[in-house]
């Protein structure tokens, strides 16, 4: 018998949404406007098809989280957001679909480390260090 994997490489099926948020670290990591193909370069992982990453692409256009630009035969993408502000965006949609916010956020907030409750408190009094 042998050790229970097909060989080299195991197949693991991602999680609802990882590819992509690779796809747009990979954007991000490009620092400006970039073709499917530096995003592909960027994402680093060979098992991912250059045609998966020009769907997911397409699908964060849909979704209003990167813009597209013809640029001669091919496009030119670029997330609409910083890293910051999509972390931000996504944290209002999940506080928007939790049912009651006030509930939502009394259970966010009693899982902070005590520095993020100090963060959060200056923050909310305006004392906070300057939004990017």
């Amino acid at each position: 018998m042998t050790g229970g994997t097909d060989g080299p490489k195991e197949s693991r099926r991602r999680a609802r949404g990882e590819l992509e948020g690779q796809v747009l670290a990979a954007l991000w990591a490009a620092g400006g406007p970039a073709t499917a193909v530096v995003v592909h370069e960027n994402l680093g992982d060979d098992d991912t098809a250059h045609t998966t990453v020009l769907t997911i692409l397409t699908r964060l256009c849909d979704k209003g989280l990167v813009t597209r630009q013809r640029e001669g035969r091919s496009y030119v993408y670029t997330p609409v957001d910083d890293r910051p502000g999509m972390a931000a965006a996504g944290m209002h949609s999940l506080l928007d679909d939790g049912g009651d916010r006030a509930v939502v956020l009394a259970r966010f907030v009693s899982d902070l480390s005590a520095e993020d409750e100090r963060l959060l408190e200056q923050l909310l009094h305006g004392d906070g260090p300057l939004r990017g």
